[in-house]
């Protein structure tokens, strides 16, 4: 089992940390180019597509889950059809992504007030990076196929691939061509489907094409269709929730000053970069669960649980070792300001113990993900936010200020975890 789980995860380990490399090569180049609004547009455009894309994560999360639990029923009419109606479902939405694209700039732009400059690159990134919508969401959903399928292999091939050659481009059309973020910007869209063209290549080598020639009456088969948008939507409101959570924290970070707030995003990014480590063996639990889900092997499944959860709070720990052992040299690798060295300090022991409650809660949303028990994420992710996050950072916030947000977020990961450990023997354990 632990061969098993490792042969999962570490593919999916490296694919994660692969994702922040590829930002900060961005950061580095556009940082380099003559005035500062070119890194200004470039944070607000990767920050509206970051939370676009997010919203329709559930292409990849759902597919992963509905496709492992066929893989373990050995249902390949189900696995195909769920890949089919995963990619024609990423179709219409990032289709509707495009037609919408005036109206999303527009919407964002008023959320966010910039300079002019900056709102005018902003618009030059983003009118050329929404094309990259059909690649995008269409690997959402083939990556997720693949994962379900226990291929975690594939997944970190294209996006290797993608970061690399994304990374590639960036340099030459903004050092060999003179562009500035539009060079960011075309480099991700042909990187990505450069990336989708990858994965249809290796989907036909591995897989051929029995997993196309899916008729439409399996496809449309009403119990089949209603239960991958109930899947989709209790994902897509728990994701809302989060992107809900996390704007929530910038914006009264914002409001306790300009130094709390660049404090604050410093060690956010800690807690970032522990869940693409951590994620991996989430996304390994997505697909393990699944699995024996669909093959109905209790046994096999509790089992499994209990080793991913120990994997991933293992990972925590030494997350949680590191940042308490290196945290002023850390914290240096993000700024030479020992001024705010010095304050981020005060608040690192949040940091130093988010690990280990994280990792738990990440662990259990990739088993609830994998056995498709997505009600149960919903209102856990629900209840956390709103009776818990926020009440806790109000009633606070008075006395505690800026200790206030970082005790809503930790109580708020230990809600969810607690809250899906009540349901964890009653939704999954006792189902199969």
């Amino acid at each position: 089992m632990n061969k098993q789980i490792l042969r999962l995860a570490i593919p999916n380990i490296i694919s994660n940390l692969s994702v922040p490399l590829l930002s900060s090569v961005d950061t580095a180049l556009v940082g380099r180019l003559d005035g500062i609004y070119y890194l200004g547009a470039l944070a607000i455009g990767g920050m509206i597509f970051s939370v676009l894309y997010m919203a329709f994560g559930f292409l990849r999360m759902g597919t992963t889950g509905l496709t492992a639990n066929a893989f373990g029923a050995r249902n390949d009419l189900e696995t195909g059809v769920v890949l089919n109606r995963a990619l024609i479902t990423a179709l219409l939405v990032s289709l509707l992504i495009m037609v919408l694209q005036s109206a999303i700039f527009a919407g964002a732009m008023l959320i966010v007030s910039t300079s002019a400059d900056v709102a005018h690159y902003t618009g030059v990134y983003f009118f050329i990076r929404i094309w990259d919508a059909p690649a995008v969401l269409g690997l959402y959903a083939i990556q997720g196929w693949f994962l379900g399928m226990q291929n975690a292999r594939y997944p970190m091939y294209i996006t290797i691939f993608i970061n690399l050659l994304n990374i590639a481009l960036s340099v030459y059309f903004i050092y060999g061509l003179g562009m500035t973020v539009e060079g960011v910007a075309y480099g991700t869209v042909i990187a990505q489907y450069a990336g989708l063209l990858l994965a249809g290549i290796l989907f036909l080598h591995k897989y051929g094409t029995g997993y196309i020639h899916i008729g439409k009456k399996a496809i449309m088969a009403l119990d089949g269709l209603k239960r991958f948008f109930s899947v989709s939507r209790d994902i897509f409101i728990r994701t809302m929730s989060l992107l809900f959570t996390y704007s929530f924290f910038t914006v009264q970070s914002a409001a306790l000053g300009d130094e709390i707030l660049a404090v604050n995003t410093i060690l956010l990014q800690l807690w970032h970069i522990m869940a693409y480590g951590v994620d991996g063996f989430a996304y390994a639990a997505e697909s393990i669960t699944g699995k024996y889900m669909g093959a109905r092997q209790t046994n096999r499944l509790r089992q499994a649980v209990k080793l991913l959860i120990l994997w991933g709070m293992g990972l925590g720990a030494v997350f949680s070792l590191l940042y308490g052992l290196f945290d002023a040299s850390i914290l240096r690798i993000f700024t030479d300001n020992e001024v705010l060295i010095t304050l981020a300090l005060g608040y690192m022991a949040w940091t130093i113990a988010a690990p280990l409650v994280n990792s738990f809660c990440f662990m259990l949303d990739g088993v609830f993900i994998g056995a498709t028990v997505t009600a149960p994420m919903r209102n856990s992710m629900l209840i956390s936010t709103f009776l818990v996050f926020v009440p806790v950072y109000y009633i606070t916030v008075g006395w505690l200020g800026n200790h206030a947000l970082w005790l809503a977020m930790v109580t708020y990961m230990l809600a969810r975890g607690g809250t899906l450990l009540y349901y964890l023997p009653r939704k999954i354990l006792v189902r199969t």
